[in-house]
């Protein structure tokens, strides 16, 4: 059983090393790899430095292209799960081992750790809770199953997860979408709660106004996919 984690980083040069530190602790058997997503500072150097290995994109091609280009890795090296863990030091890598347990028990092919399916929601901001509020009804309606978190980055992964996504995976804020691509190829998500951690350096790049394009961009998305489904019997006749 090879696992590994996979973990996205964009000039994250002072929350990476004690990312990959609390990976380590969890799971000393766990491969890490991080995904440099075009950094302008450090964070190759110290993720190498950490014992990490890394792959450096030449470009920034946002959290949609770091997250596929570690699939894809995971797959073309033969792992049997990976471990999805952002680079911002928000997630708690000790939360894996109820998402792990999920994935290797065979109820799903991919367990997501929602920030909202336990007593204890998380608490961001009011604008961003609504946001993901409605995502989460549309994903739900569509998928014909409960889901509290379309945006969450704390994922486990088996092989048949990590070869459709390393084949193709929606760029830019690709949770939303990949939850549908889930559900299109037959493929089992689950939710496990877990707690989240305010960001341990840095700033994040999701503004108010990017939350508004994003919130567009991704209905949008939604809306031409549902068009594109209720085409395909006309189109075979």
């Amino acid at each position: 059983m090879r696992k590994i984690a996979i973990v996205p980083a964009y000039n994250e040069h002072a929350a990476i090393a004690g990312v990959i530190d609390e990976i380590r602790a969890f799971d000393p058997h766990l491969d890490i790899l991080v995904v440099d997503d075009g950094s302008h500072d450090d964070t190759a150097t110290i993720a190498r430095a950490h014992g990490a290995r890394v792959v450096r994109l030449p470009f920034n091609l946002g959290i949609g292209g770091a997250v596929q280009t570690g699939f894809r890795y995971a797959h073309e090296h033969g792992y049997d799960i990976a471990a999805r863990v952002d680079g911002d030091g928000q997630h708690d890598p000790a939360e894996l081992a109820g998402l792990i347990e999920a994935v290797l028990a065979d109820r799903a092919d991919i367990c997501v750790g929602s920030r909202f399916a336990g007593s204890e929601g998380y608490r961001s901001s009011r604008s961003r809770r609504i946001g993901i509020r409605i995502l989460a009804r549309v994903v739900s309606m569509l998928t014909r199953q409960r889901v509290t978190d379309t945006t969450s980055g704390l994922q486990v992964l088996n092989r048949n997860a990590i070869a459709l996504f390393a084949a193709d995976y929606p760029h830019d804020y690709p949770e939303v979408e990949a939850a549908l691509m889930l559900h299109k190829h037959r493929l089992r998500l689950v939710e496990s709660p877990v707690r989240m951690r305010e960001r341990s350096a840095g700033v994040s790049s999701i503004t108010a106004l990017r939350s508004i394009y994003y919130m567009i961009k991704v209905m949008l998305a939604i809306l031409v996919g549902a068009m594109r489904r209720r085409a395909t019997p006309l189109e075979d006749a």
